[in-house]
């Protein structure tokens, strides 16, 4: 199987001067747990996950003052689609992560999480 397999195509992308309180409205409405950003004036596309809103909560910053570009994780390992389910679960494992954002060229075409590679698998298993 491949990550294009258990992907999500449908990506949330947000900008860097949304609030925290916007991005995880966003993350909860959509039931994702991490948004793309994409920054034309920074270091390119980068990931915020619910992690990173939780240890800015959890660290009494103000989720309506502060800003996704304060919290965006830029030391990304992006998948392409093409990359093996076993790939990608060894990058997040290696990585510590449990998210990555596809990338097909230079285009976001994808995010596929843990949870995305179990319920494949998952799946894959019960037709055994």
């Amino acid at each position: 199987m491949q990550v294009r397999d258990a992907m999500s195509k449908q990506v949330l992308l947000v900008g860097p001067e949304h609030t925290l309180r916007q991005a995880a409205s966003m993350m909860a409405t959509r039931r994702v747990g991490s948004a793309v950003v994409i920054d034309p004036d920074a270091q390119g596309i980068g990931i915020m996950t619910e992690r990173d809103v939780l240890y800015a909560i959890g660290g009494n910053l103000d989720p309506d003052t502060e800003t996704v570009g304060d919290h965006i994780t830029w030391d990304v390992v992006y998948a392409g689609p093409d990359w093996t389910l076993e790939d990608a679960a060894l990058a997040m494992s290696r990585g510590g992560f449990r998210h990555l954002v596809v990338l097909e060229g230079t285009e976001v075409v994808g995010v596929v999480s843990v949870r995305d590679i179990m319920r494949v698998w998952a799946a894959d298993h019960e037709r055994v």
